[in-house]
């Protein structure tokens, strides 16, 4: 059958898959839950118009493009991942399939000279439920941009684009372990990193020596695609990795959400560590774009203390470096870089925000070493501005076998850092059929009653870059409270800190005051 047939002879919108740089949708049904949109026809739409997208992008004929295709753990990725390929072989793109892979290995293909493709796609949807999936695309440029996610779905669904496609030479799919590639690129970091020479063989292989000796690390991959940083990366250069856990790939999450900010994640991680005695415990999200640690005594390095930690690292040898985030991050982390002769730019949510920010600043000659979410997302500017949570426990792990010679844990390295007494976000839904603009309304108006004087002891946060974020006196809450619109959902989302017991309470019950008139937002 033509493919142009198989796709269909009408124009289709694709435009609700959209999540930002991303493209997520439900790909299995499950009972009570919503309908299957991310179906084999869209896949295979989205599969046609991405080359030609990057056939135009790079001004090739299909033909002639490279193009890898990975997938974590999910119970959905095989059957996606053959859809997927079969379709960019049918539009004539030659395709290395990966098997399970990460998302940063999927853009690290771009730049292995033995392949060097010309665009990646990774099949995931990160940390969400199982029968959630979805789509991460790469050039040599990076991540690709909301508007290109836009316009590959406009493409999607044109028809003209279905005949061209049709007409097309079919292209070939090859089978590629791209994951031993990356798995040599870190250990080549860790070695590195740690002074430990690697040698080649008689048979041309590289032999490593095992920096990583003495140095006990546990890791919760959370049965996603993260087992492999203890088999193929910790192991092989002397870690004992006991203690470890949910390293085997299972699409159904069995034992925790593979989430580093997900509190019964966090806390599993934690146990683990203190029951081994490691002396590091990492923690990956499904498709290992994210991270967070664990130190010595079993506590968190999670949000506001992974952007602490990973600034230290970043700023080795960048003295004075400007640290980009997103908006959420407390008082006591601008204080902490402060101290550490660091800059901080608090910017807005998103990934792709953050790191494109990091990328604005450098090129306007600001040093940026570091733009990182406190969800774990973090890109180093010597790492290709790549979010990799892999990359990131790499820092972290030389960092703690450094430490560790010196009779020191991970833990000296925050020992200054101080939390809020009390932290808490809720999420009221917006329930407008233009939420967009509703939204926009409730945050004029918060940001009008502090101007007003209607919230007596608050202050407005400027410079302010997402939402409106109000500082709060001792007398009234003693913290802080961002209000801002979600990014994809109709949503906005509060978060609150306060630096004592009943703070966070405080500050709630006098934003309400503000909030209850909107009737369009559920509180």
């Amino acid at each position: 059958m033509p493919l142009s047939a198989a796709l269909g002879d009408h124009m289709k919108d694709y435009s609700k898959l959209q999540n930002g740089s991303d493209i997520r949708g439900v790909a299995l049904a499950k009972e009570g839950g919503k309908p299957v949109d991310l179906t084999d026809l869209a896949v295979c739409d989205i599969a046609r118009s991405f080359v030609f997208w990057l056939s135009e992008r790079c001004g090739k004929e299909p033909g002639s493009l490279g193009i890898a295709v990975g997938r974590d753990s999910r119970v959905t990725g095989p059957h996606l991942q053959e859809v997927f390929c079969g379709a960019l072989a049918a539009c004539g793109a030659q395709v290395l399939d990966c098997g399970m892979a990460t998302t940063p290995a999927m853009f690290m293909a771009t730049v292995n000279d033995e392949i060097s493709p010309e665009g990646a796609v990774m099949i995931t949807a990160s940390h969400l439920p199982f029968e959630r999936n979805g789509l991460k695309f790469f050039t040599r440029d990076g991540g690709l941009e909301s508007k290109d996610i836009k316009k590959i779905l406009e493409l999607a669904g044109a028809e003209d684009a279905c005949a061209k496609a049709a007409d097309t030479a079919p292209g070939s799919v090859y089978k590629y372990d791209l994951m031993r590639f990356y798995s040599i690129h870190l250990k080549r970091i860790i070695c590195k990193g740690l002074g430990a020479d690697v040698v080649v063989g008689a048979d041309g292989y590289e032999i490593f020596p095992k920096p990583l000796e003495g140095l006990h690390i546990a890791v919760d991959a959370g049965n996603g695609a993260g087992g492999f940083y203890v088999k193929d990366v910790l192991e092989p250069l002397g870690a004992n990795c006991g203690g470890s856990q949910f390293l085997e790939p299972d699409g159904m999450f069995p034992n925790h959400q593979p989430n580093p900010e997900n509190a019964a994640a966090m806390e599993s991680i934690c146990e683990a560590v203190k029951a081994s005695g490691a002396d590091l415990g990492i923690i990956f999200d499904t498709d290992v774009d994210r991270s967070a640690a664990v130190d010595e005594h079993g506590r968190e390095i999670g949000r506001n203390r992974i952007v602490a930690l990973a600034a230290i690292l970043a700023s080795e040898g960048h003295p004075g470096t400007t640290i980009v985030t997103d908006s959420i991050t407390s008082t006591q982390l601008g204080a902490f870089l402060k101290e550490k002769g660091l800059k901080h730019l608090r910017f807005k949510r998103g990934y792709r925000n953050v790191i494109n920010k990091g990328l604005e600043l450098n090129a306007q000659g600001t040093d940026c070493q570091l733009a990182i979410e406190t969800s774990g997302h973090a890109a180093m500017k010597e790492n290709y501005f790549l979010d990799d949570g892999a990359y990131l426990a790499t820092r972290i792990v030389i960092k703690a076998a450094q430490l560790k010679k010196q009779g020191l844990g991970i833990s000296s390295l925050l020992a200054s850092m101080e939390d809020p007494a009390e932290a808490k976000e809720v999420r009221f839904a917006v329930k407008a059929e233009d939420f967009g603009a509703y939204a926009q309304g409730v945050l004029d108006r918060v940001e009008a009653a502090v101007k007003g004087g209607e919230l007596p002891g608050t202050s407005l946060e400027l410079p302010n870059y997402e939402g409106v974020r109000i500082n709060f006196d001792k007398a009234h809450g003693d913290g802080w409270l961002l209000i801002r619109r979600s990014l994809h959902d109709p949503v906005m989302p509060m978060n609150i800190e306060s630096n004592r017991s009943g703070g966070v309470q405080c500050i709630f019950d006098q934003i309400l005051t503000i909030l209850r008139p909107f009737d369009q937002l559920d509180l």
